[in-house]
């Protein structure tokens, strides 16, 4: 294929969308058709293959297959992402948790970790670690391993010590009160190997696992007080977000909140079973 931009048509990406189905456990019946449209036209691209060759690699291939899967899932987050948000688990849904003997937290999407250990980071300044089981599920098992290891670039990243400053150190509803938390309590920082690795401490706690927000069901066998599902939501379609929704509800503790990024909302049936204060759902007690 030439490097020419490469473009597919709405009855071809329902061809590879049911091709994968009849040979593989994925299913992307269900996602939104224009972000998944244009990840497979870039995949076409960078293989420089047509359509129909993609597909027959991956049917012949178990590990194109595999690669293919992870080039096409979206992972992107970071240290803290929108502190607004963490504003309001810090001084509004936490502080209602630290009563409970455990707070179960699962994160839906964790991509390469920054927001677990964000949370982790969080949990330890309020003393509530301990009592804190965090798990957090991916469909992209190499994005997992980046977060079990937990060691990222150092200039990508440096604009977000910023949002660590603003959650961990300052109060947003009192700028007179400061907190001096160095960053070395929670990562080492090395300018030179251009790195920012987390502490073995936050590194423990986490449990990892790979799981398909599509059909996998709740795999932990327990009910959460927190779900984090940010910036994940928005790549499938209506009917696949209230599917997911209502995996999150009976998932929940009643009164148990879901957290979603701050560009996702609640749409259709479930949110009648959530109460919605801006990007958090509570789910209404029985």
């Amino acid at each position: 294929m030439s490097d020419n931009i490469v473009t597919i048509t709405d009855e071809e990406l329902s061809f590879f969308i049911g091709s994968i189905r009849t040979f593989s456990d994925y299913d992307f019946t269900e996602y939104s058709e224009k972000s998944f449209k244009r990840r497979i036209e870039k995949v076409l691209m960078d293989y420089k293959l047509d359509l129909n060759s993609l597909i027959l690699k991956m049917r012949k291939e178990s590990d194109f297959l595999e690669r293919i899967i992870k080039d096409i899932t979206v992972n992107t987050t970071e240290l803290f992402r929108d502190p607004k948000a963490w504003h309001t688990l810090k001084y509004r849904i936490l502080p209602r948790l630290k009563d409970n003997n455990v707070i179960n937290i699962w994160h839906a999407g964790c991509s390469t970790g920054q927001e677990v250990y964000s949370m982790l980071i969080l949990l330890n300044e309020m003393g509530l670690i301990d009592k804190a089981k965090v798990y957090a599920t991916d469909l992209n098992t190499d994005v997992i391993d980046v977060a079990k290891a937990g060691i990222y670039k150092y200039r990508f990243n440096l604009g977000y010590l910023d949002s660590f400053d603003k959650v961990i150190k300052e109060n947003p509803y009192n700028y007179d009160e400061f907190k001096e938390v160095p960053y070395e309590k929670y990562f080492d920082i090395d300018k030179v190997q251009d790195s920012i690795k987390m502490k073995q401490f936050l590194k423990d706690k986490p449990v990892f696992r790979k799981h398909d927000l599509v059909k996998g069901g709740n795999i932990f066998y327990t009910k959460f007080d927190i779900i984090m599902c940010r910036n994940v939501l928005i790549y499938f379609n209506n009917s696949l977000q209230n599917k997911v929704f209502e995996l999150f509800y009976k998932s929940l503790f009643d009164g148990g909140y879901l957290v979603l990024g701050i560009h996702e909302s609640m749409l259709g049936p479930m949110t009648s079973k959530f109460e919605k204060k801006g990007s958090n759902y509570r789910k209404k007690l029985l």
